[in-house]
C-alpha cells in the first residue's frame, strides 16, 4: 500500500472527536462551567487585590512611621549636642564626655539603632554601636557625609552585615547637623531592619510572599531566604513597573504577571504599595492557583459531575476513545522525551487518523533535531578549539621574544589550574581562569626588547616601564568584550596582599580570586626558571620561599593549594640548560619546562641563594 493510499484511507480525527463529545454534550457542560468560573474569577480576584493592598499598605505606613520616628530622633539629637557642644563640635570638642554619652544613649534608646556615628566639618567624630562598619558600610557613610554638606538628608542602600545567626540587614539614615546655618557636621544611625523582617515572615505566615525593595529594584528585605539582600529583583515585572515608575508611583498597582524558574513559569498575582520617604516599595504576590483556589475546586466540582453524567453514556465510545487516547499517550510519552533532549527516540503508531500523520512528522522531527543538535555541538567544540589555539599561538608569540621565558604562559597555565582544582573552585571560574593565566603576559608583547631581555638587573627606570606589561595587556584585550571575565588576571596578577604591588597597590580582597591565583603559580614558575639575571632554584626552594611569602605577597589559601599539589607529586619541574652566552655562571641556571631533561654544567652552583622579598618584586615573572 503507498503512502497516498494510506493517506486517503484515513478517518479524520475531527469526525471522532465531534461524535463522542457531542454525543455526550460536552459543549453544553463546559460552556456552563466556564462562565460560573469567569464571574466567580472576578470576585475572586478583586477580594484578593483589597487584601494584599491592604496588606502592602500597612507595611508600608509601619515602615514610613518607622523613618519618620527615626528622623525625628534623629533631630532631637542634634538639638541635644547643639546645646552641649554650644554649637561647636571641632576637634577639641567632638570627643567630650557629654557628646559620646548623647551618642550612646541614642544607641540604646532602640533596639533598631545598631550604631551611630557623628562627624563634624573635618569628617573626625565618635561612634557607638553593636557592629562595626565593614567597607560596605564605610563607602554609604562617605556618601551620606557628601550629602551632609549639601545640607541634605540621607537614606542608604539596604546591606547584609554578618554571618550566620548573626547576620542583619541594615540600611544608613543620616542628617546634617547646622547651627545658625553654619554647617556643624553630620549625625548617622545604621538601622537594624529586624523589625521589618519580622513583620514580612508574619505576612508570609498568611499566604503571601512579601519582600521590599529600593528605588533601583534592589531587594531590600525578604521573609525567605531565597533571594539575598541587595539583589536584582527587576527580573520580575511588577519590580520592573515599580522602578520604571519612578517618582510616580505614589499608589498601590495590582497586576497579573509570570514567574519564570527555569523551564517552569508561575502565573502570579502581586501588589505593591511605595514608601515614599524611603523611595521603597512593598511588594506581596502570590501564585494564581492559590488566590484563585475557589474557581478551581469549583471548576472541579463540576467536572465531576460533567463526568458522572458522561460516564452513562460512554460505554457507546469507549473503544473510539481508546483508539484516540492510546496514541496520544504514546505522542506524550514521545513529546517529554524530546523535551528532555532525547532525539534518538522514534514512535510507532499504527493509527489510519491524523495521529498517524502527526506520529509521522513527530520522527521526522526527531531526526533531523537530532542532526541539527550533533552539528552545533561539532560547531560548538571546533569553535572552542580554534579560540584556545588562538589564545595559546598569542601567549606563545610572546613567550618566543625570549628563550629564557619560552613555555611560560603554558606552565603558569598549569600550575593555575592545579592550584583552582585543589582549592575546588568550580568549573566556570576554572574556564576563565585558563584564559587569563594563557593571556597573564600578552603586555609583554609591547615591552622593548632591550628592556625584556636585558641580561641583568633592571634600573629603577627599567623596571618602571616593564610594570607596564600589566595595563598594557589589558589595554589590549579591553576591546574584546568576551574576554572582560579575564582581565583582573592579567592586569592585577602583579598586585600583593600586603599593598606593594602593582599596577594600582591593591590590598588584601580588594584583590580578585582570579589575580591570587594566577600570582602564586607565576612565582612559582619565575622563581624555578632560569632568567639572565637570576639563576633557578629547586622545586623545594621555590616553594619555601613562596610560603614565606604567604600573607604578604600572596594569598595564603592559593599558596596552601600549592603546597599540596606538589606533595602529590602532580608538579614535576623537568630541566633543561639554554644554549646561549651568559653575563654570569650564575645565569645558567636550569629552566622549569615540560621539556626533556639534560645535563646541568658543572660550573653551575648547587644551591643558589633564596632572594628576599624586595629582590623578588624586581623579579620579571
Amino acid at each position: 500500500m503507498s503512502a497516498t493510499e494510506s493517506k486517503t484511507r484515513r478517518i479524520p480525527i475531527l469526525y471522532v472527536i465531534l461524535s463522542v463529545l457531542l454525543v455526550i454534550s460536552i459543549f453544553p457542560m463546559y460552556f456552563y462551567s466556564t462562565q460560573v468560573e469567569a464571574i466567580n474569577r472576578d470576585r475572586l480576584k478583586t477580594n484578593e487585590m483589597l487584601l494584599q493592598n491592604t496588606v502592602t499598605r500597612s507595611l508600608a505606613d509601619d515602615l514610613s512611621q518607622h523613618e519618620q520616628s527615626l528622623r525625628m530622633m534623629l533631630a532631637n539629637l542634634s538639638s541635644a549636642i547643639q546645646v552641649a557642644s554650644g554649637g561647636d563640635i571641632g576637634d577639641k570638642n567632638i570627643e567630650t564626655p557629654e557628646l559620646r554619652a548623647l551618642l550612646e544613649n541614642f544607641v540604646s534608646s532602640s533596639d533598631e539603632i545598631a550604631y551611630a556615628t557623628l562627624l563634624n566639618s573635618e569628617a573626625k567624630g565618635i561612634s557607638a554601636g553593636r557592629i562595626a562598619p565593614d567597607a560596605f558600610m564605610q563607602r554609604e557613610l562617605e556618601r551620606a557625609y557628601a550629602a551632609a554638606r549639601d545640607g541634605r538628608v540621607y537614606n542608604g542602600q539596604a546591606l547584609a552585615i554578618g554571618e550566620g545567626k548573626s547576620a542583619r540587614t541594615v540600611f544608613l539614615v543620616s542628617a546634617p547637623v547646622m547651627y545658625d546655618q553654619r554647617f556643624l557636621g553630620m549625625i548617622a544611625s545604621v538601622v537594624d531592619l529586624q523589625f521589618l523582617i519580622r513583620r514580612l515572615r508574619e505576612v508570609n505566615d498568611g499566604g503571601l510572599i512579601p519582600y521590599v525593595v529600593d528605588a533601583q529594584g534592589r531587594l531590600v528585605a525578604t521573609a525567605g531566604q531565597e533571594y539575598a539582600t541587595g539583589q536584582d529583583m527587576k527580573n520580575l515585572e511588577i519590580v520592573r513597573n515599580f522602578v520604571q515608575a519612578g517618582n510616580k508611583a505614589q499608589l498601590a498597582a495590582t497586576k497579573e504577571f509570570t514567574v519564570n524558574n527555569g523551564k517552569e513559569s508561575t502565573r502570579m498575582l502581586g501588589t505593591y504599595s511605595p514608601v515614599t520617604s524611603l523611595d521603597w516599595a512593598v511588594v506581596v504576590q502570590k501564585p494564581q492557583s492559590q488566590a484563585y483556589r475557589g474557581v478551581f475546586e469549583m471548576q472541579r466540582t463540576a467536572r465531576l459531575l460533567a463526568l458522572l453524567a458522561v460516564l452513562l453514556s460512554i460505554g457507546v465510545s469507549i473503544f473510539a476513545a481508546r483508539r484516540i487516547t492510546n496514541p496520544l499517550a504514546a505522542l506524550t510519552e514521545f513529546s517529554s522525551a524530546i523535551a528532555r533532549g532525547d532525539f534518538s527516540q522514534r514512535i510507532h503508531l499504527r493509527s489510519r487518523t491524523e495521529i498517524g500523520d502527526l506520529a509521522d512528522t513527530f520522527n521526522t522531527m526527531s531526526h533531523e533535531l537530532e542532526r541539527f543538535i550533533e552539528d552545533l555541538k561539532r560547531a560548538a567544540e571546533e569553535n572552542r578549539a580554534l579560540f584556545m589555539g588562538s589564545i595559546q599561538m598569542l601567549a606563545g608569540a610572546v613567550d618566543e621574544k625570549d628563550p629564557y621565558t619560552r613555555g611560560h604562559s603554558d606552565r603558569v597555565t598549569r600550575y593555575s589550574l592545579l592550584i583552582a582544582k585543589e582549592m575546588n573552585l568550580p568549573a566556570s571560574f576554572m574556564e576563565i581562569l585558563q584564559i587569563s593565566a594563557q593571556l597573564h603576559d600578552v603586555g609583554k608583547i609591547g615591552i622593548e626588547d632591550h628592556i625584556l631581555k636585558k641580561p641583568g638587573a633592571l634600573t629603577a627606570e627599567e623596571f618602571e616601564v616593564m610594570k607596564t606589561h600589566t595595563t598594557k595587556g589589558a589595554n589590549i584585550l579591553r576591546p574584546v568584550t568576551q574576554l572582560a571575565e579575564m582581565l583582573p588576571g592579567i592586569e592585577l596578577h602583579h598586585e600583593a596582599l600586603d599593598g606593594r604591588g602593582y599596577p594600582y597597590g591593591l590590598e588584601g580582597d580588594q584583590i580578585p580570586l582570579l589575580a591570587r591565583v594566577i600570582a602564586v603559580a607565576d612565582t612559582f614558575d619565575a622563581l624555578t626558571t632560569n632568567r639572565p639575571y637570576q639563576q633557578a632554584h629547586t622545586p623545594e626552594q621555590a616553594l619555601t620561599i613562596v610560603k614565606n611569602l604567604a600573607g604578604k605577597r600572596l594569598d595564603p589559601d592559593c599558596v596552601a593549594a600549592l603546597l599540596a599539589v606538589y606533595a602529590r607529586g602532580e608538579i614535576r619541574i623537568q630541566r633543561f640548560v639554554i644554549r646561549r652566552p651568559v653575563v654570569n655562571a650564575a645565569a645558567a641556571a636550569p629552566v622549569a619546562t615540560g621539556g626533556p631533561a639534560s645535563v646541568v654544567p658543572p660550573a653551575l652552583p648547587a644551591t643558589p641563594a633564596s632572594p628576599d622579598t624586595s629582590e623578588l618584586e624586581r623579579t620579571r615573572v
